[in-house]
């Protein structure tokens, strides 16, 4: 039997879409990684899907993975997880312990190093994009973090999209803006397929047009890397139908909208952190 190297607890939406990235560019193979997951269907489904080990056993997640193991689970469950885990450190035969990556918004290090004891721990904020493979991740390491640690969680989360370190007192921040960012932009979407319709235009025809002027702007700019205000120069002709749209955004206080709404996602953060 191969060795277990990687461990997920929880093959939500989100475990899926590191698992189904991990193992398309062979990062890990099925027999290396053991999934723990409560429903039947679940772990019926990725076993048929991926190939890979199945269980309901927590303990037997973490003692299994020799490299590291995910929770990726609900933050309201993580004291049953837990609790279910025990002194799973004891009588551990490893000279080393796995890196512990959590992805559970509001769970601090301070929180995951008290239950995990001198464990190597990182916190990771992925974003809905990844499941995509096309998303944004931000990790903040624990003290007992080593580099090859943070290379081990880089190499993982950059299967899913790109990776950025900061430190831990701006994951509130992070979840404000790239966390909850695509909840944003799909308002700023459907409003501009909206405004298609509203000016006649077909909501098949407008929302195909929002979405590609969407990714197209994003693509342009992330390939050229210039500036979005030098590229909304380019694109503004004096006297012309965009500076008249921007005039509108602007009297009606967009900009300040968009900041507003990080601000409010950030302190809503932070609240469930201390909860």
């Amino acid at each position: 039997m191969a060795t277990t190297k990687l461990g997920l607890i929880g093959g939500g939406v989100m475990g899926e879409a590191l698992l189904s990235r991990l193992l398309q560019q062979k990062l890990y193979q099925p027999s290396e990684i053991l999934v723990s997951d409560p429903q039947q269907q679940r772990r019926d489904f990725l076993t048929q899907e991926y190939g890979v080990e199945v269980t309901t056993d927590n303990h037997l997640v973490v003692t299994s993975a020799t490299e590291a193991f995910l929770l990726a689970v609900k933050p309201q469950i993580f004291d049953s997880v837990i609790s279910e885990l025990g002194d799973w450190q004891v009588g551990s035969h490893t000279t080393t312990l796995p890196l512990l990556i959590s992805i559970m918004a509001g769970v601090s290090l301070h929180k995951l190093e008290a239950a995990f004891p001198g464990q190597p721990v990182v916190r990771v904020m992925p974003n809905a994009p990844a499941t995509v493979g096309v998303g944004m991740s931000a990790i903040s390491a624990g003290h007992n973090v080593k580099p090859e640690h943070q290379e081990l969680a880089t190499r993982i989360f950059e299967s899913v999209g790109q990776v950025v370190e900061v430190p831990e007192n701006l994951m509130d921040a992070v979840t404000a803006l790239s966390g909850s960012g695509p909840g944003y932009v799909c308002i700023f979407i459907e409003s501009l397929t909206d405004g298609g319709v509203c000016a006649g235009l077909p909501r098949a025809i407008a929302y195909k047009l929002a979405l590609q002027t969407i990714l197209g702007t994003a693509v342009l700019l992330q390939e050229s890397g210039i500036h979005p205000a030098q590229l909304k120069d380019r694109v503004t002709s004096p006297g012309g139908t965009t500076i008249s749209g921007i005039a509108e955004l602007e009297s009606c206080g967009f900009r300040s909208a968009i900041i507003e709404a990080v601000l409010a996602a950030m302190a809503r953060s932070q609240d469930l952190g201390n909860q």
